[in-house]
């Protein structure tokens, strides 16, 4: 083993296992100290990883804010045109839920305390890489679910992470994970 090895992380890390499609990495402060918080992982034309979620439109990020500023990186994986994304994905953002269609490789910069989501794959025709950055050491995210239809909420997912209650995840109807139903632990590093 090399003096630095520490630094490559590749593939399902034992602490993260839950994820749509297949990880590339998952890291915050708590596992490489100093890191900001990164998830990528491949998007399929199907789910997988979270059993009882068949299609992208049985499923969503509900609306929400972190603590610190978040990048959402869409890249698409056509080397002719890097540009097209291969998929549709939703995004709302303001408490006002403006609606854009993604259909582009891009970058989505979202401001500290800034109200977004829901995210909802509508297609996928061509696998691509979604990649979540928090500019900050941990993961951060406080729901609000009050802002969608109750009958939407049904397929949405809810996080509530150090916000000095708890970690709080509530997953969409039929939806089994290692966290089955809604899984709440203390905050330990808010």
């Amino acid at each position: 083993m090399g003096k630095y090895d520490k630094y490559f992380l590749k593939g399902v890390q034992p602490w993260y296992e839950d994820a749509p499609g297949p990880t590339v990495v998952h890291m915050d402060d708590t596992h490489i100290k100093g890191s900001h918080y990164y998830f990528v992982h491949w998007v399929l034309k199907a789910p997988t990883g979270m059993p009882g979620l068949d299609a992208w439109g049985e499923i969503s990020h509900g609306p929400h804010i972190h603590k610190d500023a978040e990048l959402l990186f869409h890249i698409g994986t056509n080397p002719d045109d890097p540009m097209d994304l291969g998929a549709e994905v939703e995004l709302y953002m303001g408490e006002e839920m403006e609606k854009h269609v993604i259909t582009e490789s891009c970058v989505v910069y979202i401001p500290p305390g800034f109200i977004h989501c829901p995210w909802r794959i509508k297609k996928v025709d061509r696998p691509w890489l979604f990649i979540e950055v928090n500019q900050g050491p941990l993961h951060t995210e406080k729901s609000y679910p009050q802002l969608v239809p109750e009958k939407d909420r049904k397929m949405m997912l809810f996080f509530d992470e150090r916000y000095g209650e708890g970690t709080k995840i509530v997953l969409p109807e039929g939806i089994t994970t290692q966290h089955e139903g809604v899984w709440v632990t203390p905050d330990k590093d808010k």
